[in-house]
């Protein structure tokens, strides 16, 4: 499969910069849809380096048709990616989709068959998909019990970097690993830094790391250990000034760029 243009922009700009920022929008847990369009225009204008929107649970329909839309309306340089959450979860107003395998499910429709059903309403709308291997780590939240998930131990990062070792032979051209909504709950944070310093090595894709970065210091941690590209979320649905907490965490990204570079 050809790289499309959304690839291209999330090589070429991790290519320039290091380090990426991808900001993440799920419609349904903000008291508005406004509110979630607001964000996302917020997180652009701060410098966000993609906007994505999807969740585990309702992000569909009505709901994810609006909000795409209205964002990808206002946000002209910045991609609008959809994380999906199953087959509902398309619309034709994204430019992108991660067209996800999750690895270590225990139910084959989430590795290959909602992919399936997918496949086709993705390529008769013209969303570029972006093969993406998903990796969902303890607790996993949401996600981790939507998608019957195997949760990999957070004290077992060779299992981490296995599944991802194997999810880029298998040809995803990304790899992300997941902690999955809100870690805190149970007193925990971001995945650990030795895991993903561990997949890190074990791949030559862009690594993204998603779940439970809410401070910059968390995210900086998340970057020194070998994340090419930080996913937040979580941090903005309550916020009362969603541009100037991603212009925090965006100068984090910038910092930590230049030194990869």
């Amino acid at each position: 499969m050809r790289i499309g243009k959304t690839e291209v922009y999330i090589n070429k700009a991790l290519e320039d910069k290091g380090s990426l920022l991808f900001m993440l929008i799920d419609p349904v847990d903000y008291k508005t849809p406004e509110a979630a369009i607001k964000t996302g225009i917020d997180s652009a204008e701060a410098g966000a380096d993609l906007i994505l929107i999807g969740g585990s649970i309702g992000a569909q329909g009505e709901l994810l048709e609006h909000v795409t839309k209205s964002i990808k309306d206002k946000v002209k340089d910045v991609p609008v990616v959809l994380f999906p959450g199953n087959i509902a979860t398309i619309t034709r107003h994204a430019d992108a989709v991660y067209f996800m395998s999750l690895l270590n499910a225990r139910n084959p429709y989430w590795i290959t068959q909602a992919q399936m059903l997918a496949a086709p309403l993705i390529k008769h709308m013209n969303i570029e998909p972006l093969p993406l291997g998903y990796i969902v780590v303890e607790p996993g939240g949401t996600v981790g019990w939507v998608g019957d998930v195997n949760l990999v131990p957070r004290v077992k990062p060779k299992i981490a970097a296995a599944l991802a070792n194997a999810g880029e032979f298998m040809g995803n051209r990304f790899i992300l690993t997941d902690a999955g909504s809100n870690p805190q709950l149970q007193n925990l944070g971001p995945i650990p830094s030795e895991m993903i310093s561990a997949v890190k090595k074990a791949i030559t894709v862009p690594y993204i790391v998603g779940g439970g970065i809410k401070t910059p210091e968390q995210l900086r941690a998340v970057y020194k250990a070998g994340a090419d590209i930080a996913q937040i979320g979580a941090v903005l649905e309550d916020s009362k000034d969603s541009k100037k907490i991603v212009s925090e965490f965006v100068k984090v990204a910038k910092e930590e760029g230049r030194k990869k570079r």
